[in-house]
């Protein structure tokens, strides 16, 4: 009984397993109508912005910022002499 099942199922999956080669077809030509379409949809002036106003985040600069920089003007002009 055994062997009755494993040669089935052999033969089963071995008739499933040959493949038909399949042949595909593409359309040599397609035309679309564009007239006879409808497009249904809001009508807005041009001048109206599309975009909306989003917040923009400043950041803080966290290098301290200087009043001057005389002493580094300084150290720079001796450096040359």
């Amino acid at each position: 009984m055994k062997y009755f099942l494993i040669t089935a199922l052999m033969l089963a999956f071995g008739a499933q397993a040959q493949k038909r080669k399949v042949r595909y077809e593409y359309k040599k030509h397609e035309v679309f109508d564009f007239e006879a379409l409808d497009v249904a949809g809001d009508t807005s002036s041009p001048g109206d912005l599309s975009i909306s106003p989003r917040f923009r985040k400043k950041f803080r600069n966290k290098i301290p910022e200087r009043q001057n920089f005389n002493n580094e003007m300084k150290r720079a002009l001796d450096s040359v002499r």
